[in-house]
């Protein structure tokens, strides 16, 4: 069975550093490209970080520069480095694996890791 599992979340004071990991399993994560959310409440779901299958990355614009998503397909792991961490960070992240509809292959979450950015 297809399974994704965050871990490295916590409480960190604004400046900080976290490293979120998303561990797989089920499946060919070499084949898949990878996504991190973040929702915080009363805040609509935001798409974070990708990573492609071939290893291209894209931010969200509020991110880019402090985050770092990678992956490594020895350990079947994507990784979002957290740098210069700030208190509108504090989320429930989530990882994502990709899906795709011509193929009837669906998208699979994780259940998430809290953040808190607080001083």
């Amino acid at each position: 069975q297809v399974q994704l599992v965050e871990s490295g979340g916590g409480l960190v004071q604004p400046g900080g550093s976290l490293r979120l990991s998303c561990a797989t399993s089920g499946f060919t994560f070499s084949s898949y490209g990878m996504s991190w959310y973040r929702q915080a409440p009363g805040k609509e779901r935001e798409l974070v970080a990708s990573i492609s299958r071939a290893g291209s990355s894209n931010y969200a614009d509020s991110v880019k520069g402090r985050f770092t998503i990678s992956r490594d397909n020895a350990k079947n792991t994507v990784y979002l480095q957290m740098n210069s961490l700030k208190p509108e960070d504090t989320a429930v992240y989530r990882c994502k694996r990709w899906g795709d509809v011509r193929l009837g292959v669906r998208e699979y979450w994780g259940q998430g890791t809290q953040v808190t950015v607080s001083s």
